[in-house]
Formats: structure tokens, sequence, C-alpha cells
């Protein structure tokens, strides 16, 4: 990866619906080799994917919980990380080392839609030992690009 990959991956972070020709004006080439970059970028697994970035609060999902899950046993983890997929309202999750086991952002519509899916979904996942919650007061840092 050379520094005109990078620069495409610094536009791309930032600005996702360009074309390729507006890509390629902005990196200093021309549309075709732009392109072929790009492919590359994507064929290599560099470029996972692109997606449009939604406003919770305006979806109706405002309302966000990080949660922090301590296991209770390691032969449970392969079940409650099948369990965690399943749930639509997690958004982000993360198996970390030391305490607490997993760190898991959910987003709901309001506190009682969240008590349901915690006591109904979380609570009940297979392995749980302690869960604690904490409300997000605001975003500070969010979907920052990578360094390129």
């Amino acid at each position: 990866m050379d520094a005109i990959d990078r620069k495409i991956l610094a536009v791309l972070q930032a600005e996702g619906r360009l074309t390729v020709t507006e890509l390629a004006q902005r990196v200093g080439l021309s549309a075709a080799p732009c392109h072929r970059r790009m492919r590359e970028l994507e064929r290599s697994g560099v470029i996972g994917g692109y997606r449009a970035v939604l406003d919770p609060a305006v979806v109706g999902r405002g309302f966000e919980v990080l949660v922090a899950v301590t296991m209770d046993r390691e032969e449970s983890v392969a079940a409650f990380e099948a369990g965690l997929a399943e749930i639509e309202d997690v958004v982000h999750a993360e198996r970390l080392f030391g305490e607490p086991d997993y760190l898991i952002r959910v987003a709901t519509a309001d506190i009682a839609a969240f008590q349901k899916l915690r006591d109904e979904k979380l609570a009940r996942l297979p392995g749980v030992q302690r869960m604690t919650s904490t409300i997000v007061m605001m975003r500070v840092v969010d979907n920052r690009p990578l360094p390129t």
C-alpha cells in the first residue's frame, strides 16, 4: 500500500459516496487507475464494505447503553457469542482480556425497551455471571476514520 492508496482510504472513510471520477480527482489520478486501486483494496480486504451511517435517535434507537458482561465459565463463550449475535439491538460487541469479559453497545428506543432486552435476552444468555449497564450520555468520538 502506497501513499496514493492511503489517500484513497482517507477520502473514502470521510465520503464513501463519491463517484470513482470524483475520488480520482481528489487523489490526483485518472478514473481507470483509481478504480483499479479501489478494487484491489476491496479484494485484499483493506476495504471491507460500504454503508450508510444512521443517526440512532432519528430511527428510534436513541437510547444507548454500554453493558459490561462477566462470564461464569469459559466453556460458555461460544454459546454466549452465538446468542449475542442473534440480538438485533446489540450494535457492537467486543470480547476483552481481563474484567469484564465483554463490552456491548446496545441501542433501543427507551429505558423500558432496554429493561425488557436486559431481562428477557441479555441476562438469559449462557454463562452470564454479572452484567453492569451504563447509559450513554452522549457520544464524544464516534465513527472516526482510521488513520491512514
